[in-house]
């Protein structure tokens, strides 16, 4: 299989994931790393690739948005861009490894968070006697370092953003899906302006080509498909991604 046709393929698979409830950066990483390119500039290549596929998911998902607990979707996606910058600046100026270590512990808390966060929301106020709800102040620092943490690594971050609100809001993972994919858009787009002017990246531009064209289709195509999905399906999809994400990445580590 030529490089390109590889690119082109795991861009595609890496767009549907997204779109469905992330973990795309966990098939695009390995295979821009499998064509030649060093994990720093894989990592950064797959982010900016990621981008047009995020906002082509965000565009079908335009008019599905619901709010993330009373904070704004101006204010969520202003820090989110803000934090995603602040990531991609701390992957071009720090070592990666001591954080890479902690990943497959942050994935595995996620995803306990994804599987039981519901019902810990309810146990949480059947014994406060009220309703959790973090407060919009909390939302947003916890967005902020979900978002430098996107701009710096990217994995499962949705899935991360996910399990934040299904916590400490309650929400439903499904009905969430359409803001997570319009808040990815807005980590990787701070990230890439940064990448697209500090990293080489760009030195290999057939491949990022080909992993970004995938990337659009597989984008587009994904979220189209995730609308038709029932809400339990699409949780459950997010849940075993969730669950394969952590497994795979304990094994890598």
């Amino acid at each position: 299989m030529s490089e390109i046709l590889l690119v082109l393929l795991a861009g595609a698979a890496a767009g549907v994931l997204n779109a469905f409830g992330g973990g795309g950066t966990f098939v695009a990483l390995p295979a821009l790393v499998a064509v030649g390119l060093s994990p720093v500039t894989a990592n950064a290549s797959s982010t900016i690739a990621l981008v047009p596929g995020a906002v082509a998911s965000g565009w079908v998902y335009r008019r599905e948005l619901t709010p993330v607990g009373t904070v704004s979707t101006t204010a969520l996606t202003t820090i989110s861009v803000a934090g995603g910058g602040v990531g991609a600046g701390l992957l071009l100026a720090l070592p990666a490894a001591s954080f890479d270590a902690a990943v497959p512990w942050l994935l595995a808390f996620a995803t306990v968070i994804l599987a039981f966060g519901r019902r810990l929301s309810r146990a949480l106020s059947t014994a406060l006697g009220r309703q959790l709800s973090m407060s919009s102040r909390t939302v947003l620092i916890g967005q902020f370092f979900l978002a430098m943490y996107g701009g710096y690594f990217g994995g499962a971050v949705g899935i991360m953003m996910l399990a934040l609100w299904s916590v400490g809001l309650g929400l439903d993972t499904a009905v969430s899906n359409p803001m997570r994919v319009t808040q990815l858009a807005a980590i990787y787009l701070s990230a890439t302006a940064l990448f697209l002017i500090a990293s080489d990246a760009l030195n290999a531009p057939l491949v990022l080509a080909g992993m970004l064209a995938g990337a659009v289709a597989g984008g587009f195509a994904g979220a189209h498909l995730a609308r038709r999905l029932s809400a339990r399906l699409l949780r459950g999809i997010i849940l075993t991604t969730a669950v394969t994400m952590t497994v795979l990445y304990f094994l890598r580590s």
